[in-house]
């Protein structure tokens, strides 16, 4: 084991891998939710109509609160709560994580587990409708992790060399803010910008983990060239998030069909309605806040605000896809790295194609979670190379 890491358990990569796994399987499960209108099944939380799991008949809870906010439908009940049930196994998992991983740190598991008993002390708040309370000491116990983290650095822990408990109580920090902002999504029913931010909090925990996963394992690829790849790869990244946050948005917004579909005419796809630059309204499609007790299930936008968020999406696909088009590039010119350029083109082609299938076969529930998938795919790619890439020893 390099000296420059020292693993706080001896399966600690294994564990971090499988959370890895757990992450993708449950960021594609939440789009899948999404994007089938689910996301308000089941309209409290944590439970489904008071239940733990979810009712099989709307006769079994006629008496309960929550059917006088949204009837029960049992074909999404079930998918919601599925959801949550995937999000509770892997904050368990990465709680653990962060608890091997601070050990070495004084008064680290202290802390961890206070952090997380707070956290669990909101539950109840929230389920007894003391929604602000419930959320301060939720954000109270983040913040507890978040100065950890600030003060800890992988060069200081004790013997010399480092250790993963800075990333490891981040992922956790990162994992209690989207407990956070899924209990907002069904509070603020469906509000824009936390279901956005729902799926941007979904795909940095899944960074901080594939980058902790790789520092665990210890296989670190070593060029001349890393820093200049590392440069380019992180703007690649920086230019990824911004496209999939716009795609959280329009999704949001239900603007995935603002120019038509259905059609293998030019009309929706590359042109929008017909044409190449239709009326559009920015200022109202990107108005981040719009105030709380509006139900934004099916979306209140008009159709020139949800054009422009679509095109706002499909312009800023362009600049991504020739990015890393030309990372993919500067990888080729590397002999040790063509196969990492061969599996990036290949993901960007097919996130390019589902992509425009989702605008000519009208949002097809399959084709758009693969869509889904296939950011977290590019995610994975580059994040991977960012930890990996090492200059030389």
């Amino acid at each position: 084991m390099p000296a420059s890491l020292r693993l706080p358990f001896r399966h600690f990569h294994r564990i971090a891998w499988l959370a890895v796994l757990m992450t993708a399987s449950t960021i594609v499960f939440g789009g899948f939710v999404r994007l089938s209108d689910a996301g308000l099944s089941c309209p409290d939380w944590p439970t489904c109509y008071g239940r733990a799991a979810w009712p099989q008949a709307p006769s079994e809870v006629v008496d309960h609160a929550a059917t006088r906010i949204r009837p029960l439908e049992t074909h999404k009940a079930w998918r919601e709560q599925v959801h949550r049930f995937l999000a509770g196994m892997l904050s368990i998992e990465i709680f653990g994580l962060a608890l091997m991983a601070v050990r070495r740190r004084r008064l680290g598991v202290a802390g961890v587990i206070v952090a997380a008993v707070l956290v669990a002390a909101a539950i109840p708040l929230y389920m007894k409708g003391l929604h602000v309370a419930a959320s301060a000491v939720a954000l109270a116990g983040e913040g507890l992790l978040l100065v950890a983290a600030w003060r800890w650095s992988s060069a200081s822990a004790p013997g010399g060399g480092g250790d993963l408990s800075r990333v490891a109580v981040l992922t956790l920090a990162m994992i209690i803010l989207q407990a956070l902002l899924g209990m907002w999504t069904v509070t603020w029913l469906l509000k824009p910008i936390v279901v956005m931010g729902h799926l941007l909090g979904g795909l940095a925990t899944f960074a901080l983990l594939v980058w902790m996963a790789w520092r665990a394992t210890q296989l670190p690829i070593r060029l001349g060239e890393a820093d200049l790849l590392k440069r380019w790869l992180g703007i690649g990244l920086g230019l990824l998030v911004a496209q999939i946050a716009l795609g959280g948005w329009v999704s949001s917004n239900y603007a995935a069909l603002a120019c038509g579909g259905g059609s293998w005419r030019m009309e929706n796809f590359p042109q929008c309605v017909g044409q190449w630059w239709p009326p559009h309204d920015f200022r109202e499609g990107f108005t981040l806040w719009r105030g709380i007790g509006v139900d934004y299930e099916g979306g209140v936008l008009d159709g020139a605000s949800r054009i422009a968020i679509q095109m706002a999406h499909r312009l800023m696909a362009v600049v991504v896809f020739c990015w890393l088009l030309a990372c993919s590039l500067r990888l080729w010119r590397v002999p040790s790295m063509r196969g990492w350029a061969v599996g990036l083109v290949l993901a960007l082609l097919a996130q390019v194609a589902l992509g425009v299938l989702n605008v000519k076969l009208a949002l097809p529930l399959t084709v758009a979670v693969l869509h889904n998938a296939g950011a977290v795919l590019l995610t994975f790619l580059l994040v991977s190379l960012l930890a990996r890439l090492k200059g030389p020893a």
